[in-house]
């Protein structure tokens, strides 16, 4: 039999998982972590009505769920106050990602991303055959001048931005992405991710009438809404666009479960301000933990606080190896000079304790080697 024939451009990929899961760090060490605060999870846990709801649709898992997701969409549309026409539901931001790539860039299309900015819209960028460039950060903010500049100068069909930021945890108000969409160059999109804007600031959320052509925005219920192993996530965007989403989507890629958590949760904004005063509770506790170690916690508007460790790269990842080596699973940025800083993300007491007991114990490893 002979070997299946890849594409050219799939030959030239490498086979790679672009995130090392605890589960296979577990596996390597043949032991757990103490504290899992390296996947910025919601370690507050999801609604209890979600939870019932899922329960529910769990009896009913014998039937593919609705291929157009109609329930869940109204909802959406609802909770936004605009239509289930604008809104594209998908598995998680990170399938969304990949759909709107397929949907705009073909071999050697441009688009412009921050450097050290979330990977996985690089990958199927990358992956479609596309054009990435990157412009650095602007001190521990992505640059939406600098973004803007490269779109310019090289025609790019996309921009990506995460507002609130990962790894940096970062945020701009929503004048400055005001200001962005407004300066955008003709033909070029912005690809909004707002994983984390629930948990950030008010003035945070970007203000964009619903048939705004120039971008989209993108949201999960992995974060404030707790439920990242659900994977499910949609997108808000002009009519014509959302539309173009039924092109490529998998129609059955979210099921039923899926569907019935993401309509409970929407649904219990008690729970929402609970895990948004529990981030805000959990950003000052790691801060003080930071602080009492010699290290500085930077501002954040997420569910992590990224640490500066007061030097290098090599320095920040001998403190996480050392993290690591005493069971507590935290990641770091992968550019510098942002790879200076650790990123943990927020525990319950039992993780906030662990973390407090180890930070002192890995940096003197790290002293002593």
């Amino acid at each position: 039999m002979k070997t299946p024939i890849l594409t050219p451009l799939a030959q030239s990929l490498p086979s790679t998982v672009p995130f090392v899961g605890p589960e296979a760090m577990t596996r390597a060490r043949n032991r757990p972590f103490a504290a899992r605060m390296g996947a910025n999870e919601n370690l507050f846990g999801p609604s209890a009505r979600a939870v019932a709801a899922m329960r529910q649709a769990a009896d009913e898992v014998w039937m593919y769920g609705d291929p157009e997701c109609f329930g869940l969409k109204a909802a959406i549309a609802a909770h936004h106050g605009v239509t289930p026409a604008h809104v594209v539901v998908g598995e998680g931001i990170d399938g969304l990602l990949g759909l709107l790539v397929r949907l705009m860039v073909g071999a050697g299309d441009r688009v412009v991303t921050s450097a050290g900015a979330y990977p996985t819209f690089n990958f199927h960028v990358t992956g479609f055959g596309g054009e990435i460039i990157r412009v650095p950060y602007k001190g521990d903010h992505e640059d939406p001048d600098a973004l803007l500049a490269a779109a310019r100068a090289n025609g790019a069909k996309l921009i990506y931005l995460a507002n609130p930021d990962n790894p940096m945890g970062s945020h701009h108000p929503s004048a400055t992405i005001t200001a962005m969409i407004n300066a955008l160059p003709d033909g070029c999109l912005l690809a909004l991710d707002e994983a984390y804007v629930e948990l950030a600031p008010a003035g945070t959320e970007a203000v964009v009438a619903a048939d705004d052509p120039r971008v989209i925005r993108f949201r999960t219920f992995s974060k404030a809404h707790g439920m990242a192993g659900l994977r499910l996530g949609y997108a808000l965007a002009a009519p014509e666009l959302a539309l173009a989403f039924d092109k490529v989507r998998n129609h059955f890629g979210v099921g039923r479960i899926a569907q019935a958590g993401g309509i409970a949760a929407l649904g219990d904004g008690a729970h929402l301000q609970a895990v948004r005063l529990w981030a805000v509770a959990g950003r000052a506790r790691l801060g003080q933990i930071a602080v009492a170690n010699g290290l500085r916690p930077l501002p954040s508007a997420t569910n992590f606080v990224t640490i500066d460790c007061g030097k290098d790269g090599t320095y920040a990842r001998a403190v996480m190896q050392a993290l690591i080596a005493r069971d507590i699973f935290v990641r770091m940025p992968a550019v510098a000079p942002l790879d200076r800083c650790i990123r943990v993300s927020l525990g319950d007491e039992a993780a906030f304790a662990a973390f407090a007991q180890a930070l002192p114990l890995a940096l003197a490893d790290v002293a002593r080697a």
